[in-house]
């Protein structure tokens, strides 16, 4: 037997070769959607309501398996559904959740009668806004069940609760745990 013969049978071809790769990256590109779809999505930040915790153009990673286990809690930053515009993402700090009582007092915030210390606004004013239309808040406002308060650190320039109103907790699509770009400004929140 031809030992040269043999081995030219056992190779595979070329389209079996290209089947396999394509298959690869098929497998490596649902791999990647299944992980942005259900456990971390990057988002690049296009305003400037969060200044000067997150700046104009940064980007960053909002993780999201937290949230299969438990609700958004003060303090934390998370990325949710727009109220207003379908399809887009927006970014604030969860001030209060259900249950709690929100108020605005000389420009400061006020949860269950204890003002909240936040470095991160830099002394910008918590003042009341015009509510978009259809939205009425009467302070002290009570977030309902199923509902947070979300706020910009940038406080003079963010459309937030105080605009929409609370927002249903399942319209929270992640917790931005982490800003990746630019590289001067890489860290955790």
């Amino acid at each position: 037997m031809d030992s040269g013969k043999h081995a030219r049978e056992k190779e595979p071809g070329l389209f079996s070769s290209f089947l396999s790769l394509l298959l690869m990256v098929a497998i490596v590109f649902a791999a990647a959607w299944l992980l942005r779809l259900f456990v971390i999505a990057p988002y690049q930040i296009p305003s400037g309501s969060m200044e000067h915790t997150i700046e104009i153009s940064d980007k960053l990673f909002s993780e999201k398996v937290s949230y299969y286990f438990r609700g958004p809690q003060p303090g934390e930053i998370v990325t949710f559904h727009d109220p207003e515009v379908e399809g887009r993402t927006l970014i604030k700090r969860c001030i209060a959740v259900a249950g709690q009582t929100v108020e605005l007092q000389d420009g400061a915030v006020v949860v269950d009668g204890q003002r909240l210390n936040e470095p991160y606004t830099n002394g910008l004013p918590s003042n009341p806004l015009q509510t978009a239309p259809g939205v009425t808040i009467e302070y002290p406002y009570t977030i309902p069940e199923g509902y947070i308060w979300v706020m910009g650190d940038n406080r003079t320039n963010s459309a937030d609760s105080r605009y929409f109103g609370p927002i249903p907790k399942e319209s929270v699509t992640g917790h931005a745990v982490f800003i990746y770009w630019p590289l001067n400004r890489v860290g955790t929140f």
